[in-house]
């Protein structure tokens, strides 16, 4: 089982999610893939993946953004198996000023991103990852949003693949997708 997390104001509809389900339907594995709509509440989103990740033990996460921190910490929590693209380290950090009004990307919600959220995804974060050997990351050297020599350091003892150039979205998605799953 695969489970995409996707990143902040993003969803379900997301490119990464797409092609990622395309590629496993090409393979008779539609049902092997899931893409949840995760609430903005950092909270809510790690009570969901808890469930999914007590429900399926043996899944892979692969987290975006965001959904890598989330993956990160399910890794954390649970031993599961997570790859991580061009991960928000510290997210907390990285969205303390996003406060005031979002919009979800993929849903259109509209809603308050308010210190409760930081306080939640600061509740989340973690000073050092654990099962690194259970951790893939990948990264494009051309993210504008987050600096990727921050996740290569913060995973450092993970295995890493460094794309040069790219961009926040990881414009190499689709070649990378056969060694995403099978990771």
């Amino acid at each position: 089982m695969l489970i995409y997390i996707h990143g902040f104001n993003s969803g379900s509809a997301s490119g990464k999610a797409r092609l990622l389900q395309a590629y496993m339907a090409e393979r008779g594995a539609a049902d092997a893939c899931l893409c949840p709509d995760l609430p903005h509440r950092p909270a809510a989103a790690i009570a969901l993946l808890t469930e999914l990740a007590v429900q399926y033990p043996q899944a892979t996460f692969i987290g975006s953004s965001l959904g890598g921190f989330y993956a990160t910490w399910l890794t954390a929590r649970f031993g599961v198996k997570s790859v991580l693209i061009n991960p928000a380290v510290h997210a907390h950090v990285l969205l303390a000023g996003e406060l005031g009004e979002q919009t979800n990307f993929s849903t259109g919600e509209v809603y308050q991103f308010t210190s409760t959220h930081i306080d939640e995804l600061a509740a989340l974060d973690l000073p050092i990852p654990a099962h690194a050997d259970k951790m893939l990351l990948m990264v494009e050297t051309g993210d504008a949003v987050l600096d990727y020599r921050d996740a290569v350091a913060y995973y450092h003892d993970s295995r890493q693949v460094v794309v040069a150039g790219g961009n926040h979205n990881f414009l190499s998605f689709p070649q990378h997708i056969a060694t995403i799953v099978a990771f």
